[in-house]
């Protein structure tokens, strides 16, 4: 399976989610380091304009195509199960806490979460503290240039 993550180029060179764990995010608590990628570019375009100021055109940024193997299980979170209000911005704890429990459970590699900013899409969430992290690959880096329009 390929996934993607728009990126900063001086964050490109590996897959960490220390970048993560330095604020948390909906699926991670601050210090908790865990590496959000989504399904498609477009999706990873998306996830990282509604966190940037209007008018703020981010430069130096890159594409990057992850492959995670076939072979790997995925744990799949399903919207059923998550609170009324998971989709809340700002996010809530109760989100936080799935994404930790997926951390430190350490049985995946890799978790299926639903998108907030595109219902029906999906983000993969990465544990890099997984056994099976080293398996999965940056395949390929682009440069990314955003579309004026978009601002």
């Amino acid at each position: 399976m390929e996934v993607y993550r728009l990126t900063k180029e001086k964050y490109a060179g590996k897959l960490s989610g220390v970048g993560a764990a330095k604020f948390g995010n909906r699926w991670n608590s601050k210090g908790v380091e865990i590496v959000y990628t989504s399904a498609s570019r477009a999706l990873a375009i998306t996830e990282i304009l509604v966190h940037l100021p209007t008018g703020l055109i981010p430069a130096d940024m890159l594409m990057l195509r992850i492959d995670i193997p076939d072979t790997l299980a995925v744990k799949i979170l399903d919207e059923k199960t998550l609170p009324s209000n998971w989709n809340v911005f700002p996010h809530i704890d109760a989100t936080q806490v799935l994404g930790d429990d997926f951390i430190y459970e350490n049985r995946f590699a890799v978790m299926r979460v639903p998108s907030v900013v595109v219902p029906g899409d999906y983000n993969f969430l990465l544990n890099p503290n997984h056994a099976d992290f080293k398996r999965i690959k940056i395949i390929s880096k682009e440069s990314f240039g955003f579309d004026a329009r978009l601002f």
